[in-house]
């Protein structure tokens, strides 16, 4: 079993980065490079990932870069892709995207990247609203929760994206959350070993946007999956897997509350009883959904 001191001691996210306090996606990004290391090519359309670098000619990330506009990320990652297939050598093209240009602006991009099969790693790091332009929400955006632009909480329930990635029928699909790094690495490195596109849902609770403090970031994270409301799986060929600890949630028994997960951000503070009961039905249609394809 992979055990975090076992981890090569590079760092690829340097000190003096930019990002806020309790940052979800520095987490992230050191995780990405404890897994894949120094052959990554990262690409990183606009986002805070986009900021936390700093300015030229400096950078807090130890590791190639080509910034990228919103929409083109999985388009600029398939041509480093194809460019490996000619010239040979060890790049590992990684998509490193917000919600926004994963879900919206990016979709289409991301859908044509996946049906043909491009062989790079697409990681959606998913904050849940467009953090860096403002908070505002996007179709990633969970119920109830408040945004700029959904100042009474939103009414729709969010797009289920890694269930749409898992029917373009490629090789890998995966979430992930920042408070069980061994998991994640783990997944980035089978995926690493997967020839195809894979895609690997990161959770990442987002302090500024969620309204809660700064040193709670892994407690959220880790509630979010307690709780249910974040499912840890992996599908390969199209077979579903739960993996730890999400897999002893099957039983809802066993589950925190709810309430416990969504009382503890400020988003979603003006949520009614009737809202919270809404939401706890919501997230067990996701989990009906996702045993269907276990």
């Amino acid at each position: 079993m992979l055990r975090i001191q076992d981890l090569p001691k590079d760092k690829y996210l340097l000190p003096g980065h930019t990002a806020c306090p309790g940052c979800p996606e520095a987490l992230g990004l050191r995780y990405l490079g404890m897994a894949l290391g120094k052959d990554i090519v990262l690409v990183v359309p606009a986002s805070c990932s986009s900021i936390l670098q700093g300015t030229m000619p400096g950078s807090s990330l130890a590791m190639r870069v080509v910034n990228v506009p919103f929409a083109s990320a999985a388009a600029v990652a398939s041509g480093i892709a194809n460019i490996k297939e000619l010239v040979g050598g060890n790049v590992v093209p990684v998509v490193w995207a917000g919600d926004g240009a994963t879900a919206d602006i990016g979709f289409a991009g991301l859908s044509g990247s996946a049906e043909r099969n491009d062989d790079l790693i697409y990681v959606c790091v998913d904050n849940e609203a467009y953090m860096n332009t403002g908070i505002q929400r996007s179709s990633l955006t969970p119920y109830g929760a408040w945004t700029t632009t959904t100042i009474k909480g939103k009414s729709e329930d969010k797009k289920e994206l890694p269930l749409i990635m898992l029917l373009h029928k490629i090789p890998y699909v995966a979430t992930a959350s920042i408070a069980f790094p061994i998991d994640f690495i783990s997944k980035l490195r089978k995926a690493l070993n997967i020839r195809g596109f894979k895609y690997i849902h990161l959770h990442a609770p987002c302090p500024t946007g969620w309204r809660f403090d700064p040193s709670k970031t892994v407690e959220v994270a880790r509630l979010a999956v307690e709780s249910g409301a974040w499912i840890l799986f992996e599908a390969e060929g199209g077979r579903v897997r739960l993996t730890p600890p999400s897999n002893t949630y099957l039983d809802k028994s066993r589950r925190k509350p709810l309430k416990e997960y969504l009382s503890i951000q400020g988003r979603f503070r003006s949520l009614r009883d009737e809202d919270v009961k809404v939401f706890e039905k919501l997230v067990d249609s996701t989990w009906e959904l996702i045993i269907k394809f276990t």
